[in-house]
């Protein structure tokens, strides 16, 4: 069968999708660049500038509570469209607002945007997959957001450099929005990816199990005869999604409570928002201030950030290249040891580092090898698990769930590492992040089954109990 996949089209379907995951990593990482100019120019104080910067994951909560329910309503591909508009609204008002009051709403409606495509984007990319690519091609989405990240890392370095430069644009409110007031900029530059992934969403088919739920068969045959090259392959999909659907006559909600199901949702409730208290975004929204509280200067944590974020893209090219061969539980089970190494050895610099006279180049070995660990594991495999691991009737308003608890443990360690690395000192802090890995280690070990390899159909009904034989084979190579 992979002979005959039209693999080129599953990547360009694929591309256009985890372009929505670019966009979150850049709007996510762009407000990093702009907090001093904005605090300044506005007037901020201390709990403003906490407001600022944590105004657009409230967004991204209301975000991901709508996008399951729009995504199993209007379809995956029309759900993109909206966050395409969300993207290109923020990032046009941003550039333009006249107030403080109006930049947090522009930065909420991102926000927004956020949610509702760390949500569809996977989720359009699992449906459209075949088991044997699946998890790279998710990983796509994931390696999108660090690409992001990075974007906005090195478009803030630029806009900043040439404001610095002395040179002067005739245009007076461009000169406004990349010299004098530069962080206008910096938020304005979103809308080059956003349009651009608004205009690429037309020129991709819908997903073919969400045609087959609303009983549009003959569209999705279209769509899976592309995709597999292959008439018979294409109807034998369609037979086996129509013959699981059969057996879900309820309604989503009532569906949602099916011991089995409901099983499958919690599991993702605690992977979501356990991997958040693992010091991800603490690492990403905070390296700067961490490396400055080791004694470096603002250039060099900066320097330091910029490296973070290198080997954060990198090494989940590694995760997109290997998750389908090693698997999403081996993945975890050797990245997340690996997190609690380097955790422990940050929180042991911090202790003794200064009076060792340790030199701050370890700190650096030791964050850079904690993100490699990180973003080949937990932050590879968690948008994979939570897109295959629900039945294809629920599968959006399950995600939502599950992306709801990922952004409410987002928000609240966004909220959190200040308060820590100030009460609980920055080596506490570390050890507590280690301490957390374990939890999750757990869970995945015991409750979650393998899935690689596996069609959404056998990982539905390996939860639903509907399928023996799928259940044996998964818990065989659990």
């Amino acid at each position: 069968m992979k002979s005959a996949i039209n693999f080129s089209y599953l990547i360009f379907l694929s591309v256009v999708a985890a372009l929505g995951g670019f966009l979150f990593g850049y709007d996510t990482a762009v407000i990093s660049g702009t907090i001093a100019q904005v605090s300044q120019l506005f007037q901020l104080d201390a709990l403003q500038q906490g407001w600022y910067v944590g105004c657009a994951l409230i967004g991204s909560i209301v975000g991901v509570l709508f996008a399951g329910i729009l995504s199993d309503k209007l379809g995956r591909k029309l759900t993109m469209v909206i966050s395409a508009v969300l993207f290109s609204t923020s990032a046009l008002g941003c550039a333009i607002s006249a107030d403080f009051t109006q930049l947090v709403i522009y930065r909420i409606i991102g926000g927004v945007g956020i949610g509702v495509v760390s949500i569809v984007s996977p989720l359009y990319i699992s449906e459209v997959s075949v088991a044997q690519y699946r998890g790279r091609l998710v990983s796509l989405y994931q390696l999108a957001v660090t690409v992001g990240f990075l974007g906005a890392y090195l478009v803030n370095y630029q806009l900043l450099g040439y404001a610095q430069s002395g040179s002067q644009l005739s245009i007076d409110w461009l000169n406004k929005i990349f010299v004098t007031e530069v962080w206008r900029g910096m938020l304005g530059m979103e809308m080059l990816p956003a349009v651009l992934f608004f205009i690429i969403i037309f020129f991709i088919p819908e997903s073919p199990r969400w045609l087959i739920v609303k009983g549009k068969e003959e569209k999705a045959v279209n769509i899976l005869e592309k995709i597999y090259n292959s008439v018979s392959e294409a109807t034998s999909q369609l037979n086996e999604t129509k013959s699981v659907l059969t057996s879900e006559t309820k309604s989503e909600w009532v569906l949602l409570m099916k011991p089995g199901i409901f099983k499958a949702v919690i599991i993702g409730v605690c992977i979501a928002i356990l991997g958040q208290f693992m010091g991800v975004n603490a690492v990403l929204y905070y390296g700067p201030s961490i490396f400055e509280n080791a004694g470096l200067s603002g250039g060099d944590s900066l320097f330091y950030q910029v490296l973070v974020g290198l080997v954060n893209t990198l090494t989940t090219v590694l995760a997109l290249v290997i998750i389908d061969k090693v698997g999403r539980k081996k993945l975890v089970y050797y990245g997340v040891s690996g997190m609690v190494v380097s955790l422990l050895l940050i929180g042991a610099y911090f202790l003794f580092g200064e009076s060792l006279g340790v030199s701050s180049l370890f700190l650096l070995i030791f964050f850079l090898f904690y993100v490699f660990c990180c973003a080949v594991s937990i932050c590879a495999v968690v948008f994979v698990l939570l897109s295959e691991m629900y039945p294809t009737k629920v599968r959006g308003l399950a995600m939502s769930i599950a992306g709801f608890a990922l952004w409410i443990g987002t928000y609240l360690i966004g909220q959190l590492t200040p308060w820590m690395l100030q009460n609980l000192t920055p080596a506490g802090t570390f050890f507590l992040f280690a301490i957390m890995c374990v939890p999750y280690m757990l869970i995945v070990w015991k409750l979650v089954p393998e899935t690689t390899g596996k069609s959404l159909e056998e990982i539905e009904r390996y939860w639903t109990g509907s399928g023996q034989r799928e259940k044996k084979t998964l818990i065989t190579i659990n």
